[in-house]
């Protein structure tokens, strides 16, 4: 069981790095703005479906950057199968990645406490 998840591991890595370089360099949908980073891509045991966590940052709008994403999920995939050689290229489906933000806001707060402590 831990060779296949091993397998899936490089997989999900080599899913992420063909498709940051496809977002940041071969799409050209106006609706997307912004800097878009690829942070975790998740298939599933049967590469049928893959999860790609985004995070967006300096975006104009973020729900329709993300729905520009999802528009152009059909060029982001034959992209990603010239670019990987899988017997099945995976459905893509895109997620918000907030835990940026998540971190954001706790550092905020921590910095606001530590101000009141002075």
């Amino acid at each position: 069981m831990a060779k296949n998840e091993t397998r899936l591991g490089r997989i999900n890595e080599e899913l992420k790095r063909q498709l940051s370089e496809i977002i940041s360099y071969e799409l050209k949908n106006p609706n997307i703005t912004g800097m878009i980073s690829v942070t975790r891509v998740k298939i599933t045991p049967d590469f049928k479906y893959a999860k790609v966590y985004v995070s967006i940052l300096n975006g104009k709008n973020r729900n329709k950057t993300l729905e520009g994403l999802k528009e152009s999920s059909g060029f982001i995939r034959s992209r990603l199968a010239q670019t990987v050689n899988l017997r099945i290229t995976p459905e893509l489906v895109f997620e918000l990645d907030d835990s940026l933000d998540y971190g954001e806001k706790i550092d905020s707060i921590l910095k606001e406490l530590k101000g009141q402590n002075k």
